[in-house]
């Protein structure tokens, strides 16, 4: 396939304006269809005018689509909303999903959570979990990829690996992440306005944040048995960017160069993933606008612990440029087209 017709779905929100950005760069890449329901018929550059410059088309709805002059297909539409729409796409369609609707496996346990049925049983179960470094084959094999939240992928990356070798305690582990405000997304929302935001920083959904059950999914799975983190997520004055710092207890014999060592091994070649040497701490600055992972490895004063620093830009690495990524792999095209570009600093 030469060039890749690419549609997206709620194209007018914050994850939709940055897949057009960065698909903007990707040579095999042509959009030829973006959807957004209340602003449908306006063109893409008067609802985000950073983006005018680019010869995209205008806004439609979902039902205009013309399918068959459609190779791929990203969903960036609400929670809830994105089950019944992919399933009556064409099959010829492959599509990653940027919502949470095929996040979880367990169609009961997204029922609890999410508050109304599973509406695509089936598809669920052919969905494949995106997350991309940890998931290269079953991804390049999918029709239908679910993507990451950004607090799990902030959270995963780091923590996956320690447990698939044995390397940390799966009773102790604790989650401590901060995101910026576009995380809420684009929808006016009074706890997003600039005075409730701006000059201070809180915790949110204590205990009972939507990610949770996605991080424990992943981690059980890694570790091969039922794991429940301890997870917290804080809102920040800054736009992007995600910040988690994560506890661990270490298995005994294991010290934080170990940890170091391992997630370097595993990371070699990803050209998203990078473990920072000893003493080094991410900072969301310097993956601001990027589709990079950083990671840093420190061990606790106390001992036999440690603690897991990493950051990524949750619209990039933690939305659209993950997104891209797994369609890089679903297509068999290299994994980093369109997303060669460096963080943006400061």
């Amino acid at each position: 396939m030469s060039e890749v017709r690419v549609v997206i779905l709620g194209a007018s929100g914050y994850t939709g304006a940055e897949l057009v950005r960065l698909l903007a760069g990707h040579p095999r890449v042509r959009i030829v269809a973006l959807t957004a329901d209340r602003k449908a018929g306006q063109p893409f550059g008067a609802v985000f005018p950073h983006l005018a410059g680019l010869d995209l088309p205008d806004l439609v709805t979902v039902d205009q689509v013309d399918w068959s002059a459609a190779d791929f297909v990203f969903c960036g539409l609400p929670h809830g909303t994105t089950q019944e729409i992919i399933a009556g796409l064409p099959a010829h369609l492959k599509i990653c999903d940027l919502s949470a609707d095929f996040r979880l496996a367990d169609p009961a346990l997204y029922a609890d959570i999410y508050g109304h049925p599973h509406r695509a049983v089936d598809l669920q179960a052919e969905a494949v979990y995106g997350l991309s470094e940890l998931a290269r084959a079953a991804v390049a094999s999918a029709r239908l990829v679910a993507n990451p939240g950004c607090y799990p992928t902030a959270s995963l990356l780091p923590l996956m690996p320690l447990l698939g070798r044995g390397l940390i305690d799966p009773a102790d582990i604790t989650i401590d992440a901060k995101s910026g405000v576009t995380g809420a997304g684009r929808a006016a929302k009074e706890g997003s306005l600039h005075a409730e935001v701006s000059e201070g920083f809180h915790a949110y959904a204590i205990a009972s944040h939507r990610h949770g059950p996605e991080i424990d999914q992943l981690l059980s799975r890694a570790a091969g048995g039922v794991v429940t983190a301890g997870f917290t997520p804080h809102l920040v004055p800054m736009n992007r960017g995600i910040l988690a710092t994560t506890y661990v207890r270490l298995a005994e014999g294991v010290d934080a160069d170990g940890l170091r060592g391992a997630l370097a091994e595993t990371y070699d070649g990803s050209p998203f993933v990078r473990v920072l040497p000893p003493g080094q701490a991410p900072h969301t600055r310097h993956v601001r606008g990027a589709n990079l992972c950083l990671i840093g490895v420190f061990a606790d004063r106390r001992p036999g612990r440690a603690i897991l620093v990493s950051a990524i830009d949750n619209l990039v690495k933690g939305a659209s440029g993950q997104a891209i990524q797994n369609m890089n792999l679903m297509l068999g095209l290299p994994e980093t087209l369109g997303l060669e570009q460096p963080p943006l600093f400061p």
